[in-house]
């Protein structure tokens, strides 16, 4: 009796466990064959697509980690243009542009002397300044470019930066470009130099910016009565000097020159070639006189503001630093270390 109850509650408890799993089985079928309604199928494909997204972010990832793919050509950064924000004259001239200069190699710029560089377009001219800095006549030059918002390039003797440092750090810390143009202004082309008095000339004065500075000048620089030393045009390639000549001569320097007449020198010139640099002096007093209006005439005329800046710095030599700084009797500092000079010999 006992053996046949036992068999008996055995077929119960498989007939239930049989009829469980084919409920489960035939269930989750009818689940998956069931047609699903449009909101539900598009869940389902929502959900596949984050999933697919997942898995291509991971993917990105871990190509980026183990192997950088090759970087797309970058495409070339806009130049930057001068903020009217930062103006307080809402109508200024300003700066169109800002040009970066690589001078690996010496290029030369200013078309009466060198034809290479054709970089302006028209209506576009770069203003630049020689022989400063200099009392009064350099700071009138730099309130008229700063009432117009607008910058510009000074090529500076090294004899006056020494005399007037503070004018020229006023200079670049109104973010003008600052270069040099010889230690004494002599004629580097002159029948009685040699190639080592116009280099001597030329790093003396690079020395004597970059002391008034207080950091590198940038590596420009403007031959002295535009005389071109052959000798020191090659010298200039060897120490990534950029060098500068002109389009449009003011004449500012010259006997009877007047604010009226440079600015029709300048605007006369400048209207038949459309363009160019343009060579003025902050030594001279008629050429700070002459801005406010020049500047006018530019700005009414829809000429527009270039900047040339430069890639990297001038490095001096060091040689001509210590000179510079002899010559001057500058006091310098030992440049060594506190323990080689002041040791303890007893406590």
């Amino acid at each position: 009796m006992r053996n046949a109850l036992g068999l008996m509650l055995a077929s119960v408890v498989a007939a239930v466990v049989i009829a469980a799993g084919g409920w489960f089985y035939y269930s989750s079928r009818a689940d998956q064959a069931a047609p699903k309604t449009v909101a539900a199928r598009a869940a389902d494909q929502l959900s596949a697509q984050a999933k697919l997204a997942a898995r291509d972010d991971v993917e990105t990832t871990a190509a980026l980690v183990g192997k950088p793919a090759a970087p797309a050509p970058a495409p070339a950064p806009a130049m930057p243009v001068q903020q009217k924000s930062t103006c307080a004259n809402p109508n200024a001239l300003g700066v169109s542009r800002v040009v970066e200069i690589d001078s690996t190699g010496g290029p030369g710029f200013g078309f009466d002397h060198f034809k290479q560089f054709d970089f302006l377009t028209d209506k576009e001219v770069v203003l630049t300044f020689d022989d400063g800095p200099w009392p009064v006549n350099t700071p009138a030059v730099l309130k008229a470019l700063a009432d117009e918002c607008t910058k510009g390039l000074f090529f500076s003797v090294g004899k006056h930066a020494t005399y007037h440092p503070e004018i020229l750090r006023q200079v670049l810390a109104q973010g003008h470009t600052v270069g040099a143009h010889t230690w004494s202004h002599v004629n580097l082309n002159g029948k009685k130099m040699t190639e080592q008095m116009a280099k001597d000339e030329v790093e003396k004065g690079f020395s004597a910016v970059r002391f008034a500075l207080g950091t590198n000048p940038a590596p420009f620089f403007r031959f002295p009565q535009l005389q071109h030393n052959p000798a020191m045009v090659s010298y200039f390639g060897t120490r990534n000097v950029a060098m500068f000549s002109t389009d449009i001569d003011s004449f500012d320097f010259r006997k009877g020159a007047t604010p009226e007449k440079i600015i029709e020198t300048v605007m006369t010139r400048l209207d038949k070639l459309g363009k160019g640099i343009i060579l003025m002096h902050d030594f001279q007093k008629h050429t700070g006189e002459a801005m406010p209006a020049l500047l006018a005439r530019l700005k009414a005329g829809g000429y527009k503001i270039v900047q040339m800046k430069a890639k990297t710095t001038f490095q001096t030599l060091p040689e001509y630093d210590e000179a510079l700084l002899k010559d001057l009797k500058v006091p310098t500092s030992s440049a060594r270390p506190i323990g080689s000079v002041v040791q303890t010999v007893s406590q």
